[in-house]
C-alpha cells in the first residue's frame, strides 16, 4: 500500500512556490499525497480569479488531492498579513481536529509563517504519526527584520511558539546550514536537524536561444531579477545603482520578473529618480517561462537587504539561476555570497554597497562573452553537484521510510 503524505503549505498551486514540484514528484514516486493549503492570494494579496470562500475549495493537482481552508487574504500591509497568518493556523487546526483523512506522515513546507506548522502538529499528534518540518524562514528573526518590531513581550511570545513547534516535530529540515544555530537556540535539537537544500525544477535549464526578444530588447546589457519584489530583498539599491549607471551613460537594463508588496513603492522611486529607462517590469510570469527570459539576458541578479538575518538565507532564486547556467550578480552577505564565490559563477558585493554593485555590473558588461559563458558553465556544474534533485528526493525517501517504520514498531 502506498505511503500517504499530508503536505501542509499555506502557499501552493496556482501560487508559484517550489512545493508544487515536490508534490508532483512525490505522486510520481508512488506516494499518495494530500495537500492542506489556503485560498490562493500570494503575492498579490487578493484571492485569485475563480477562487474564494465558496469556490474551488477541493480540487486535484497532478494526482494530489487539495483541501483549501478559509483564510483572510494577505493584502498589502502588516495588519492584513498578520490576519492572513493567524487565519490559516486557526482554520488548519480546526481542520486537523476533525479531518477523516488518514495519512502516514505530515510534511510541513514552512516558509513564512512558521505558524502553519501548528495544524500539522495537531494532526500528527491526533493520528500518532511523524511530523516533518521544512524551515524556509527563521522565526522570530524574520519577523523582527521585516517589521522592525523589537518589543520583548512580542518577540518572547513568538520564541515560545517557535520552541513549541520545534520540540513537537519529528525531523527539522533546513535549506541552509546557517539556519542550524538559530534553530538550536530556539528549541530544536541536533538529532532532529537535517540539511536538505532546495533544488530547481527540471524546466530550469540553460537555453541557447532568446525567444523573448520583443519583451527584452537586445540593445543593452540585460540583467534579470526573477522572484518576489518585497521588503526583504532591498531592491531600492537598484535605483541607486541605476543613477550611477545613468551618470556615465552605461547601456544596462534591469528586467524585473515577478510581483510583490514592494513593487509599487519601487516603481515610484524609479520614477522619482527618473531612471525608468534602466528598468523593464515584466510582471508575474509562469515559472516555466522564466528560463526563456533568463536566456535573453546576460546575467542574473540576487539582492538581499543588509541584515544579519538574511546572511543565513539561500534564496530559492539562486538555485534557479545556477541551473539556468547564467552568471550571477550577488548583492548580499553570507551564504548566497559564499556559494557564488565558491562556484566562481559570477560577481559578489556586500549587501547595500551601491558602489560595489555598480562596478560589478560595469565589469560584467565589459567582459568578453567567453568569460561570461565560463561563469555560466561553473554555475551549472555547481548546481548539478550540490543541488541535484534526484539525489535530494532519494534522501528524503529514506527519512520518510525510516520515520514511518519507527512509529509502526
Amino acid at each position: 500500500m502506498a505511503k500517504h503524505i499530508l503536505i501542509i503549505a499555506q502557499v501552493f498551486y496556482p501560487e508559484q512556490y517550489r512545493v508544487n514540484d515536490l508534490v508532483a514528484e512525490w505522486t510520481k514516486r508512488g506516494y499518495k499525497v494530500s495537500v492542506l493549503t489556503g485560498i490562493p492570494n500570494y503575492p498579490e494579496g487578493k484571492f485569485y480569479k475563480g477562487y474564494g470562500f465558496f469556490k474551488r475549495r477541493h480540487e486535484y493537482y497532478k494526482g494530489a488531492e487539495i483541501y483549501r481552508i478559509p483564510i483572510i487574504p494577505r493584502g498589502r500591509n502588516f495588519f492584513t498579513l498578520s490576519l492572513n497568518y493567524l487565519s490559516f493556523a486557526l482554520s488548519g487546526i480546526i481542520w486537523s481536529l476533525f479531518a477523516r483523512l488518514r495519512a502516514d506522515i505530515v510534511f510541513v513546507y514552512a516558509g513564512s509563517p512558521i505558524t502553519q506548522a501548528l495544524p500539522g502538529i495537531v494532526y500528527a499528534k491526533r493520528r500518532k504519526i511523524p511530523c516533518f518540518l521544512y524551515v524556509l524562514d527563521l522565526w522570530p528573526e524574520n519577523v523582527v527584520a521585516v517589521t522592525g518590531v523589537k518589543n520583548r513581550v512580542f518577540v518572547g511570545v513568538i520564541k515560545k511558539l517557535v520552541s513549541y513547534i520545534y520540540k513537537n516535530c519529528t525531523k527539522i529540515f533546513v535549506p541552509s546550514k546557517a539556519f542550524i544555530e538559530s534553530i538550536l537556540e530556539n528549541g530544536g535539537t541536533k538529532e532532529k536537524l537535517v540539511y536538505w537544500p532546495q533544488y530547481a525544477e527540471d524546466f530550469y535549464r540553460p537555453l541557447s536561444e532568446c525567444s523573448y526578444g520583443s519583451y527584452i530588447p537586445q540593445d543593452r546589457f540585460n540583467i534579470v531579477y526573477a522572484g518576489n519584489i518585497g521588503y526583504a530583498q532591498g531592491l531600492d539599491i537598484l535605483v541607486e545603482a541605476a543613477k550611477n549607471l545613468k551618470r556615465i551613460g552605461a547601456p544596462v537594463r534591469f528586467n524585473m520578473v515577478g510581483d510583490g508588496s514592494y513593487k509599487e513603492e519601487l516603481i515610484r522611486k524609479i520614477q522619482e529618480e527618473q531612471v525608468e529607462d534602466f528598468f523593464n517590469f515584466l510582471g508575474k510570469q509562469p515559472a516555466e517561462k522564466v528560463p526563456e527570459m533568463i536566456a535573453c539576458c546576460d546575467a542574473t541578479l540576487l539582492v538581499l537587504r543588509d541584515n544579519p538575518v538574511y546572511e543565513k538565507y539561500i534564496p530559492a532564486k539562486l538555485q534557479t539561476y545556477l541551473a539556468c547556467g547564467k552568471p550571477v550578480i550577488v548583492s548580499a552577505n553570507g551564504e548566497a555570497m559564499n556559494i557564488v564565490r565558491d562556484a566562481q559563477a559570477g560577481v559578489v558585493c556586500p549587501a547595500g554597497d551601491v558602489e560595489c554593485l555598480t562596478q560589478a555590473i560595469l565589469y560584467l558588461a565589459s567582459t568578453q562573452k567567453g568569460t561570461l559563458e565560463k561563469m555560466g558553465e561553473n554555475a551549472l556544474r555547481y548546481s548539478k553537484k550540490h543541488f541535484d534533485k534526484n539525489k535530494l528526493l532519494y534522501l528524503m525517501d529514506e527519512y520518510i521510510k525510516d520515520a514511518i517504520a519507527e512509529v509502526r514498531k
